[in-house]
């Protein structure tokens, strides 16, 4: 233990990687606060944020090669949690999704957010070996199944706004490990020949559920959208986005859309909104100046990695935080259909804040080690 907290690895430490992530955990404590003032989901935040901490600083003065090294044990034990959810007396439903242990001391657990950082390391342990040349067939299909196993579970719970979130870490690895640019090609070709049918096969099996179909149609012919019935999400939050103006209500409570519940889960889907409403223009692109001064914080990192597992483990972190933060803004302002995909260290929640900081903390530990071979 001395051997880890010796001075040269604090010597080391990104102090401003962790300082624009407190700093936007913060902003959103104070963002759910005005969301929901009456409810104890802030102090819960702020009780998750000491917690991540922790998780955060262990990982990053530990040896993120050792931990690469195990990743198989950690995927499996990963898939196990996700099995843990199916079974019958231990998975806690809530709004129809099974998705959620109870674990002692901490409460609900989502297992779904942590299982993202057992891929990430089991895909840049497979693919983090020294390569010359294109990616090969057989090493599609390997990353391909990794990512099928978690995904498939996590459709059983059902969490199609979950399951998308683990694409764009395989899109990274792939894409660093020079997948060729035809099958890129026939990629997207097969994606916009079978998506509709298979939208089509869901919605006659009933696999779709109706307010999933719903949500779909507000976006494609929002006109039409019922604002009472399956438009009333986008429709809300639209109008709590444009109420903030240029700097915001200021948390005024009499007039707010979340704190008098006329906008639904305003803490956790729609905290993007609940931001606009509060501090405005002028608060919302100083938060996504944040997230782009941190994530390339990341990739100077990645950049700087003394491996190439190290680069491909931050290069798929910052892919996967980079497209939960469009989709979730893209809830927010009506282009994208709600799925429940949270605004990474702004949407409350346990396991999201403490998934978030772990991989953060792996960004630190590599970084940490860049100068070391």
């Amino acid at each position: 233990m001395a051997a880890i907290l010796e001075k040269k690895s604090w010597r080391d430490f990104d102090w401003l990687i962790a300082f624009l992530a407190v700093s936007i955990v913060c902003f959103g404590v104070w963002q759910i606060y005005n969301a929901t003032p009456t409810e104890t989901y802030w102090q819960k935040q702020i009780i998750g944020l000491f917690i991540a901490l922790f998780a955060m600083i262990v990982i990053a003065l530990t040896d993120y090669r050792r931990i690469i090294d195990a990743a198989p044990l950690i995927y499996g034990f990963g898939l196990l949690l996700l099995f843990l959810v199916l079974i019958p007396g231990l998975g806690v439903k809530v709004n129809g999704q099974t998705a959620w242990l109870n674990v002692p001391l901490l409460g609900r657990f989502q297992p779904s957010e942590f299982v993202k950082i057992p891929v990430v390391l089991m895909l840049a342990k497979y693919f983090g070996e020294r390569r010359m040349g294109p990616l090969r067939m057989k090493e599609f299909f390997v990353a391909v199944g990794s990512l099928a196993a978690p995904v498939f579970l996590i459709m059983l719970e059902p969490d199609a706004g979950q399951s998308i979130t683990y694409f764009p870490i395989l899109a990274a690895i792939l894409f660093l490990s020079a997948i060729k640019i035809r099958w890129v090609i026939l990629a997207i070709l097969a994606v916009m020949i079978f998506a509709p049918v298979a939208y089509w096969v869901g919605v006659q099996t009933g696999k779709i559920k109706d307010y999933q179909q719903q949500r779909i149609m507000v976006i494609l012919d929002p006109e039409n959208a019922d604002p009472r019935g399956y438009g009333y999400h986008t429709v809300q939050s639209i109008i709590t986005v444009g109420k903030g103006g240029l700097t915001g209500i200021k948390g005024d409570t009499e007039t707010s859309q979340s704190a008098l519940k006329f906008l639904p889960e305003p803490q956790t889907d729609f905290i993007f909104a609940v931001t606009a409403e509060n501090t405005g223009f002028v608060g919302c692109i100083s938060l996504l100046l944040a997230y782009a001064l941190l994530l390339s914080r990341f990739i100077a990192g990645a950049r700087e990695s003394s491996d190439r597992a190290g680069m491909l483990v931050i290069m798929a972190i910052v892919g996967g935080m980079t497209f939960q933060i469009f989709m979730n803004i893209g809830m927010a302002l009506g282009f994208l259909p709600v799925i429940g995909v949270p605004l990474p260290m702004m949407s409350a929640g346990l396991s999201a804040i403490l998934s978030t900081f772990i991989a953060i903390g792996f960004v630190l530990s590599i970084r940490m080690r860049r100068f070391v071979n």
